[in-house]
């Protein structure tokens, strides 16, 4: 199970959207897990992903420990993605986040060909995912899907806001913040890929889609 399946949106807004993980059981395949992991997340850089992270540690986006005046001049807009790898020193779970499937095909292939002995979940459009495992020569072991909101829906916020908000599957970025970056962008304050980083520095797993939420942005500021 995975917390990505609940990022709102239409097929449209899903199509630039693939997140892959893997993840050892713990007390079954653990042991020798960290090294393995690693590999996963230097197979993944071969591909250019636009995000990749540990659970435990954070993603290439992350926010300042240290918010003081200066912070905003002085932070970095992201880690060195090497940094991520040698921060998986215990079990964990690690993933990656690309924007074409071509690049997911191509990782895919890798790792089969490396047979890491750990469990691979890929979450994105159901189909997308599995012909891209046929064409990469895996057979899916299984297939979760997410049910959507239910209850009264006059309370959820506005689709952009859930748009943005949900590709945070633990709820670390806060609608308000959403709006605000909405907001931003619409008045010029920040361009769509600014605050696309902005939002991305709090989704510490790491699997937030900076270009789809740079999309989602500019469709706001244009009024699309």
């Amino acid at each position: 199970m995975t917390n990505t399946l609940h990022r709102f949106g239409d097929r449209e807004s899903l199509q630039n959207d693939y997140i892959i993980f893997a993840m050892a059981a713990r007390g079954i395949n653990d042991t020798d897990a960290p090294p393995k992991l690693q590999a996963f997340l230097r197979l993944a850089l071969k591909h250019n992903p636009i995000n990749v992270g540990n659970a435990v540690k954070g993603g290439i986006f992350r926010a300042s420990p240290r918010l003081t005046p200066l912070a905003h001049w002085r932070r970095r807009e992201f880690v060195d993605p090497m940094d991520v790898v040698q921060s998986v020193q215990s079990c964990t779970t690690v993933s990656a986040v690309f924007d074409d499937p071509t690049k997911l095909e191509s990782f895919l292939r890798d790792l089969r060909a490396a047979d890491l002995g750990i469990s691979i979940n890929i979450a994105a459009l159901t189909d997308e995912a599995r012909d891209c495992c046929q064409r990469a020569g895996i057979t899916r072991h299984s297939v979760e899907y997410s049910l959507g909101f239910h209850g009264d829906l006059n309370l959820l916020p506005d689709r952009r806001v859930l748009e943005l908000s949900t590709m945070c599957g633990h709820g670390m970025i806060s609608h308000n913040f959403a709006k605000k970056m909405i907001d931003w962008v619409k008045e010029g304050r920040r361009d769509p890929q600014q605050a696309a980083t902005y939002l991305a520095k709090f989704c510490t797993c790491g699997i937030y889609n900076t270009t789809r939420a740079t999309h989602i942005l500019e469709e706001a500021r244009v009024g699309k």
